[in-house]
């Protein structure tokens, strides 16, 4: 009986250690199998992310910022920023709540930036890039191959300081670009960061460098995103900058076609006279044509004089070639809109003198470039000649335009303003 009893026993543990051993197995084959199951889910998590990371590259943009690189793009603006504050606080900025600096202004910005010994230049029109042969020697290196890299400061006219740092690998260019302005209590405000690598680029005999970033593309976007840029890096000659802000700047190439079609003093009655007044009002005044003031037309004489001002054209000239209102001797006028203008990139470009002939009789022929740069991004859409003559108190008349090489050809047919 006892005997009995010891083998009950003895059963009653070993069932039990089984018991126990079974309990134990269920939750190890549970871990094992979560352990499993989680390692996947991090491979696939690994994958993902490799794959989108090896996407962006292919596209070529929001590609992936080292920290350390990210940390050294900010410590540069505020570097830059901070050179530059006492020249911001004592600008003149306006009422608006959006801060425009005066070209002025953004100049000597670029002058305490030029301190750094980088390249600086600015938005404006016609900047001239500081320390530009570092700018120049990277690109003329990348052009052969060379790997390397370089600086460039960019002077916006809100005050703030971009930072693009270019990198050529040998194969592709990129451009790490980051801007840090002023926030509103004062303070340097980082505002982005982005990497991009440059899709096609070029350096121009001219001195200009020129690219297309990768930028997202229909049908990941429902509009074309502009990735196009055009810096000035050789900079201009002083004569010539002063030459294009005084006699073409002011016209440019939409609203009139005094730079955009061919002319003489023979040949004066294709020009768009109703559409130049505008632009004649604002050198000879110094101030925009406010046409609130002319509801029923531009009084004939008004009309007549400043046009005559600029131009070798007499009054009968002008009342039979241009829109003229006889009943009310006055000209129309309208604003450039959709039922008269159809917008294109030409429209945009920057005349940019680069040779002036003085032709002995008292005239000069200005060489001119149109400078496009958005998506054209071409440093010399159409050149052209201008012959101009100044009078004694240095007003400007203009004689004729002659675009060379066919490029009439190359942009689009002018749209008068009113009429033809």
């Amino acid at each position: 009986m006892e005997n009995r009893k010891i083998y009950i026993l003895i059963v009653i543990i070993m069932l039990a250690g089984l018991l126990c051993a079974c309990g134990r197995k269920e939750p190890a084959d549970s871990l094992l199998s979560d352990a499993g199951e989680g390692r996947g889910e991090l491979l696939l998590a690994e994958d993902k992310e490799d794959n989108n990371i090896r996407e962006h590259w292919e596209k070529g943009y929001d590609l992936p910022i080292e920290e350390d690189e990210r940390k050294e793009a900010e410590a540069d603006c505020r570097a830059a920023l901070e050179l530059t504050a006492e020249i911001y606080r004592e600008a003149d900025k306006g009422e608006a709540s959006n801060v425009v600096l005066s070209e002025e202004v953004m100049a000597q910005m670029k002058e305490k930036i030029k301190t750094l010994g980088k390249p600086v230049t600015e938005s404006g029109l016609y900047s001239d890039m500081e320390n530009w042969e570092e700018m120049e020697r990277f690109l003329l290196d990348a052009g052969r191959g060379k790997a390397g890299t370089v600086l460039l400061y960019m002077v916006h006219g809100d005050g703030g300081i971009g930072r693009l740092q270019y990198k050529y690998d040998g194969k592709n260019l990129y451009v790490l670009a980051a801007n840090m302005t002023w926030g509103s209590a004062g303070t340097p405000m980082f505002t982005y960061i982005s990497n991009t690598r440059i899709k096609e680029w070029r350096y121009t005999e001219k001195g200009y460098f020129g690219y297309e970033l990768c930028v997202p593309e229909p049908p990941e976007v429902s509009e074309i995103i502009d990735g196009s840029c055009l810096v000035r890096v050789r900079p201009l000659s002083e004569e010539c900058r002063e030459m294009s802000e005084k006699c073409v700047i002011p016209l440019g190439y939409q609203g009139n076609n005094l730079l955009c079609s061919n002319w003489d003093v023979e040949n004066l009655e294709e020009l768009d006279y109703n559409g130049a007044y505008e632009y004649f009002y604002g050198m000879k005044y110094d101030r925009r044509f406010e046409p609130e003031q002319y509801p029923d037309g531009i009084p004939a004489e008004e009309f007549e004089d400043t046009i005559m001002d600029y131009l070798p054209v007499f009054r009968e000239d002008l009342r039979e070639w241009a829109m003229f209102d006889e009943e009310h001797q006055s000209y129309p006028w309208e604003r450039l809109g959709c039922g008269n203008y159809a917008p294109n990139f030409f429209g945009t470009s920057v005349p940019e003198v680069t040779h002036i002939k003085e032709n002995g009789d008292g005239t000069f022929t200005l060489t001119v470039d149109a400078v496009c740069q958005m998506i054209l991004c071409d440093d010399a859409v159409i050149t052209h000649e201008l012959t101009i003559r100044f009078s004694k108190n240095g007003d400007i008349q203009y004689l004729g335009n002659r675009i060379l090489d066919d490029g009439i050809f190359n942009i689009p047919e002018y749209q008068y303003r009113i009429g033809k």
